[in-house]
């Protein structure tokens, strides 16, 4: 009577288990990877941003279904692997979930840069946008920006419609009144600025002027911001700008950094 060459059950189920895992590890790791390799190309120079965004709506649309798919499949491989006893289950298990993990982290950047709803496709945002302060010692700078550096002139939109779609999207952009001094609030600014870690490239107290820029994390766009305060004699009165050097719409980041400076300045 011969021997029996068929492979046994627990040998078979092990191989499918394996299988299942790596489908899931790689599948998990290849997606962050490509979460990654946007922003990378960007900074790097190989791409432009629209490149970069491209691959994050890739991203974003595989990487929930890759991270739901693998935990799924990680809790069944370990369900399966108590029920028949094959060895090493829960290290097969553990490899799954390192694919769901990093499918999950993958589909966090993209959702980083989806605008609030009722987000304007603007980028430049000012407390007073009827009469914006003006870039000066930043101007040089921006000299081969797409974006040029007239308040509300963009394409298809004119001047008037920008005043209102920021005013509909942000109305609490608005110049900020204290009952300090011009001093102190500049003060106040210069160490909000650096605790947001913009760079500045012009403080000038007796002007009551600042001029800095800030770089953003995933794509390391270049946004710039202007600062006027002055007294009318009553108040002291802080103005401010920020604008993309790059890209139709910010977003809401320009309108979301400005609140979180006037946050700073004011506590």
């Amino acid at each position: 009577m011969s021997e029996d060459s068929s492979p046994k059950p627990a040998t078979t189920i092990k191989k499918v288990l394996l299988a299942d895992a790596l489908i899931c590890l790689v599948a998990g790791l290849g997606i962050g990877f490509a979460a990654l390799l946007g922003p990378m190309a960007v900074w790097l120079g190989a791409a432009d941003f629209r490149f970069g965004f491209g691959l994050l709506q890739f991203v974003n649309t595989w990487s929930v279904w890759i991270a739901g798919g693998s935990l799924i499949i990680a809790v069944s491989i370990v369900a399966i692997g108590l029920v028949t006893k094959v060895e090493g289950s829960l290290k097969l298990g553990s490899f799954a979930l390192i694919g769901a993990v990093s499918a999950a982290l993958a589909y966090y950047i993209p959702e980083t840069f989806r605008p609030p709803e009722g987000t304007p496709a603007i980028h430049d945002i000012a407390t007073d946008p009827y009469r914006p302060l003006e870039f000066e010692a930043i101007a040089p700078l921006r000299a081969d920006a797409p974006n040029n550096m007239e308040y509300g002139v963009m394409e298809g939109v004119t001047p008037r419609q920008h005043i209102e779609m920021q005013l509909e999207a942000y109305p609490d952009i608005v110049p900020q009144v204290y009952d300090e001094s011009v001093e102190e609030v500049f003060n106040r600014a210069m160490a909000a600025i650096d605790q947001l870690g913009w760079e500045v490239v012009h403080s000038d107290l007796n002007q009551g002027r600042i001029e800095a820029t800030d770089t953003t994390f995933w794509f390391r766009f270049k946004d710039d911001i202007v600062i006027e305060i002055k007294t009318d004699r009553i108040d002291t009165i802080l103005h401010a700008r920020s604008t993309s050097r790059v890209g139709r719409s910010d977003v809401g980041k320009n309108a979301a950094r400005l609140r979180e400076f006037f946050s700073l300045v004011q506590s």
